[in-house]
């Protein structure tokens, strides 16, 4: 699912728990970037201690650039007293997360099962 018309995130809810499943195979340009900050970022707004888990099992490419965007949403998140767990990284990309040591930053788990119990 690569459709840039389809929205870049489906959101779906475990209980208290909100479900980040990001749709798109490659976030690499800076739109790509804005449209998953402008979903996500609401939805860290619309709670203060949200349990927000980011489902990664669709995306095999992205820049630093999400990267970045990643580390303002969990600082929003710190900072509004909530927690966050990514899931179902692809090995290349969570090969990214351990050399540029933010598999240490973020809890990362296998499946949204498991990430939505940790948060």
């Amino acid at each position: 699912m690569n459709d840039k018309k389809s929205p870049p995130v489906a959101v779906t809810y475990d209980g208290d728990v909100t479900i980040a499943t990001l749709t798109r195979e490659r976030i690499l340009e800076d739109a790509d970037i804005r449209a998953l900050e402008e979903t996500i970022l609401p939805l860290i707004a619309q709670s203060d201690s949200i349990r927000l888990v980011i489902d990664f099992s669709t995306v095999r490419f992205l820049t630093s650039a999400a990267l970045g965007l990643l580390i303002r949403i969990s600082k929003k998140v710190r900072e509004q007293g909530g927690r966050l767990a990514l899931c179902s990284i692809q090995p290349k990309i969570y090969e990214v997360f351990r050399i540029t040591q933010l598999d240490q930053v973020f809890q990362i788990f296998p499946d949204a099962e498991q990430a939505a119990r940790s948060v």
